[in-house]
């Protein structure tokens, strides 16, 4: 809940002959930082396309120059998947030490991005968009949805090893049916309900299973 003027054609703002990796030793700025985050989120809020905006135009919108971006961001790929993650809800504190509990914190994570994006008309016209730039696509995939897609195998992995959810199942399996409801609510029934139980709900009833119950 993930740019550059067009995904395949080369970024034409990098200045010639600068290294595309971040510079390191020199302190970073929180207030550069903060000012580039906030500049690209107004020149979206201004109704700016993702492929119109440039590195030049960030630049001089958060009144710094186009180097002190390239220090901190590779590419405008890497920039905006830290503006999403900048206006997205905080992610979860997940204490690594459960099972279920951990799995739930991060199902409920998934829900209050859902309703945020629905809340939203910046970040649903900026996911909307993103889908049409492959390589801001495949940065956002690789960077933040596979960290929380792995984040949910290992807890549902603790809890297997907890004894909370059986051991002969596919774990990958597992973590499939649980994601299941929470990505149909949020992102193909957009009327959907996401009322502040339904993690428990999903973890409760795959728990008990779908069979009727025996007498």
């Amino acid at each position: 809940m993930y740019v550059r003027a067009q995904a395949q054609v080369p970024d034409r703002d990098r200045p010639a002959g600068k290294d595309p990796e971040p510079r390191r030793g020199r302190p970073r700025s929180a207030a550069a930082e903060r000012a580039i985050l906030d500049a690209v989120v107004g020149l979206l809020e201004a109704g700016e396309p993702l492929a119109a905006l440039s590195i030049e135009r960030i630049a001089r919108t958060a009144g710094v120059g186009k180097a002190t971006i390239y220090r901190r961001w590779s590419g405008k790929e890497e920039l905006f998947v830290d503006v999403l993650r900048d206006i997205e809800p905080p992610e979860p504190a997940v204490p690594g030490t459960a099972g279920l509990d951990d799995l739930r914190l991060l199902l409920d994570s998934m829900r209050r991005r859902g309703l945020a994006q629905r809340s939203s008309v910046l970040l649903h016209n900026v996911f909307a968009q993103m889908k049409s730039h492959p390589r801001l696509w495949d940065e956002y995939h690789r960077t933040v949805i596979a960290p929380r897609r792995n984040a949910m195998l290992a807890a549902v992995r603790r809890a297997v090893d907890a004894g909370e959810l059986r051991a002969d199942l596919d774990v990958e399996l597992m973590n499939d049916l649980f994601l299941g409801p929470m990505l149909v609510r949020t992102i193909h029934r957009p009327d959907a309900p996401l009322p502040e139980d339904l993690a428990d709900r999903i973890i409760r009833t795959l728990g008990e299973g779908l069979a009727p119950a025996r007498p």
